[in-house]
């Protein structure tokens, strides 16, 4: 994380950012919708790092499987999905 040393570029004062100590937030402090998008983003950040895919990539991949089966006479065997 960066801090700013100044409020404006041409400040005459520079806050000392080395004292910054952020606080640690929990999830239950949050309103709904950040708590929602914030766990989001920790369930798609463990997914990449176990090499799987991340939520928008397995709705994706759901709505791939919806088409199939809607378009059997389609041929997906020779497909590459990236």
């Amino acid at each position: 994380m960066e801090w700013w040393d100044a409020v404006v570029t041409n400040a005459e004062y520079k806050i000392d950012t080395s004292k910054v100590v952020p606080e640690n937030s929990k999830l239950g402090d949050l309103d709904g919708e950040t708590r929602g998008m914030v766990e989001k983003m920790m369930y798609d950040q463990r997914q990449k790092e176990m090499g799987k895919p991340t939520s928008e990539e397995q709705g994706k991949m759901e709505m791939l499987k919806k088409f199939q089966a809607q378009h059997p006479e389609m041929d997906f065997s020779n497909a590459k999905m990236s």
